[in-house]
């Protein structure tokens, strides 16, 4: 392939330059064939660790492990050739201090060739967002809602519905821009509140159940195909996976049971 026709994949700054325009198109994928359909059509894969409900049958992210995510993440930027690729750093990788959240995210970098990590931002992360970045590591932030602290939470809820909670999120997202992340992902927020954060960051807001005001939109890629029964209120359903699979094998099996397959086509004979 020559230089004139490679495939050049994005980089922070397109992400970085897309605020205030074409709204970001980012999905999820954990392994190199979905990330390879998906490529062409999106801005943004992230790496999520809902990696750990969606492939793994866990009933939150709070089990996803660093090795989750490094394997997970190797598969996709195999698949991936244009998308800006972002994986996420799992529970307890980052938490404990920007030392300990240096070493994993650096991990994560070298043994996945990813652009960026993405960590959930309490106003104390602004610190650890601030080392990451120095030492070159793109940060994704992400407030607002925060799967990994549905144990103190109590359950997956919005948040900013309060006064009190409103100010909390608007203050984690500006201790993270301040801490030069790139961008940062609004889950569960009200609508005026994304408006809000759009208006007053600097640098692009990608919303998850967070209304049509980011600056991007960001979906669990099984949740919009329709593979599960369920799905957030945020969800917009694009297709019937579920459906077409259970199709699918019924057919399948059906046609093993009265040996209707494999047939003659899918039946190799002696050379003559």
């Amino acid at each position: 392939m020559s230089a004139q026709t490679q495939i050049r994949r994005k980089t922070v700054r397109d992400i970085a330059k897309a605020k205030g325009g074409t709204p970001l198109v980012c999905l999820t994928a954990y392994d190199a064939p979905r990330a390879a359909l998906i490529d062409e059509h999106v801005d943004v894969i992230l790496v999520g660790d809902s990696v750990g409900m969606v492939v793994h049958g866990l009933d939150s992210t709070v089990g996803v492990t660093m090795d989750m995510m490094v394997l997970h993440g190797q598969a996709v930027m195999r698949g991936a050739k244009q998308a800006f690729v972002v994986v996420d750093m799992p529970f307890g990788s980052y938490e404990a201090s920007p030392v300990q959240a240096f070493e994993n995210a650096s991990r994560i970098m070298m043994e996945t060739r990813c652009q960026a990590v993405k960590l959930e931002s309490g106003v104390y992360a602004g610190e650890t967002v601030r080392y990451l970045v120095e030492r070159g590591i793109p940060v994704m932030a992400h407030v607002g809602l925060r799967p990994q602290a549905i144990n103190v939470d109590g359950g997956f809820k919005a948040k900013g519905r309060t006064d009190t909670e409103r100010e909390r999120v608007i203050n984690e997202a500006r201790a993270a821009e301040e801490a030069g992340a790139f961008a940062v992902v609004v889950e569960g927020v009200a609508e005026d509140l994304a408006a809000e954060l759009t208006q007053e960051l600097s640098i692009p807001t990608i919303g998850i159940g967070a209304s049509a005001k980011c600056d991007g939109q960001i979906l669990v890629t099984e949740d919009m195909l329709g593979l599960f029964e369920w799905t957030p209120k945020f969800v917009r359903r694009y297709g019937n996976v579920k459906g077409e699979i259970s199709s699918s094998v019924e057919k399948y099996a059906e046609e093993v049971r009265s040996r209707a397959f494999p047939g003659e086509a899918e039946t190799y004979s002696l050379k003559s």
